[in-house]
């Protein structure tokens, strides 16, 4: 068994079908069912069930599976770690960022733009728990997120945390002109949209439990995972929203009001993060350097 059938049971797993799996392969579809035969052969037990016209994995394929996917990506670390030993950095680098932190990342973006022009970047856009699964499949080395996260397969960098605000509509003029912070306790009539993630607990967690430490519950009538939809929402007179203050900044819409929420004990906190046990390329340290420096002199603020 080589590592060239490891790629093709493993594609063939993930289609269902030898057809489609030799179409995505580039390749006949004999050749390829006669791989898997071969291995089958070899380790002498069945990988696949027939269920009608899909292949699903047997229990022995499930593990094989697994175990083909982890060695295939040791296998692609490692070549890229040797490639890398004598070449300067360029090539692609993958992460991710929430859109409503996605400004911490621009002036780290335009700096190493300057200094490594062959560099380019594949951008991946998502909530939290999005990109986190995003690291976890490979798909990007890193993202910049908010907290909360469970970080035990992830090692982080604490990014500067910020005031979340309220944002209505200017038409609503809930507050007189003058006004630019109000307390929590006058958010408990206001219809508010809050972020949401896909899955597990973030900012809306957060907000929901801050309204209640003031005494009420707040009313939401939109739940999204996407600031500036909420944002949109929010100029076209549909509710209010809170989000961290630097996305307010990050984008523009007309027809709102702002204010800060002078009252409220939490703050958004962003991190970026990466997985414990992967190899980063030298890009990506290069961009963790760039974000341990800006914390570095944050502190000696």
């Amino acid at each position: 068994m080589d590592v060239r059938q490891l790629r093709y049971f493993r594609t063939v797993a993930e289609e269902g079908q030898v057809t489609k799996a030799a179409k995505k392969l580039h390749m006949a579809q004999p050749p390829l069912s006669q791989q898997i035969k071969l291995m089958e052969d070899e380790l002498e037990l069945k990988l696949f069930d027939r269920q009608g016209r899909k292949l699903e994995l047997t229990n022995a394929g499930e593990v094989l599976y697994e175990k083909a996917g982890k060695i295939l990506n040791d296998i692609e670390e490692t070549l890229a770690e040797v490639k890398e030993t004598n070449e300067g950095i360029s090539g692609t680098l993958h992460l991710g960022s929430n859109k409503s932190c996605f400004s911490f990342l621009t002036e780290p973006l335009q700096q190493m733009r300057t200094d490594f022009p062959n560099l380019s970047y594949q951008l991946r856009e998502g909530d939290t728990y999005f990109l986190a699964e995003c690291i976890r499949n490979r798909e990007i080395e890193m993202a910049v997120v908010r907290l909360p996260i469970e970080l035990e397969e992830f090692d982080m960098i604490p990014l500067p945390s910020e005031p979340y605000v309220l944002v209505t509509p200017a038409s609503w003029e809930l507050f007189p002109p003058d006004v630019k912070e109000v307390e929590m306790e006058s958010l408990q009539d206001i219809p508010l949209m809050l972020l949401h993630r896909i899955s597990g607990t973030g900012q809306f967690e957060l907000i929901v439990d801050e309204c209640r430490n003031h005494g009420f519950d707040p009313i939401v009538i939109c739940e999204c995972p996407d600031p500036t939809m909420l944002l949109s929402l929010t100029a076209s007179g549909v509710g209010a929203t809170i989000i961290p203050k630097s996305t307010l900044s990050a984008f523009s819409f007309s027809n709102i009001r702002s204010y800060e929420l002078k009252n409220a004990s939490i703050e958004a906190e962003s991190v970026i993060i990466w997985h414990k046990n992967r190899y980063l390329t030298k890009a990506s340290r290069r961009l963790i350097q760039s974000f341990e420096t800006v914390e570095a002199n944050l502190e000696l603020i």
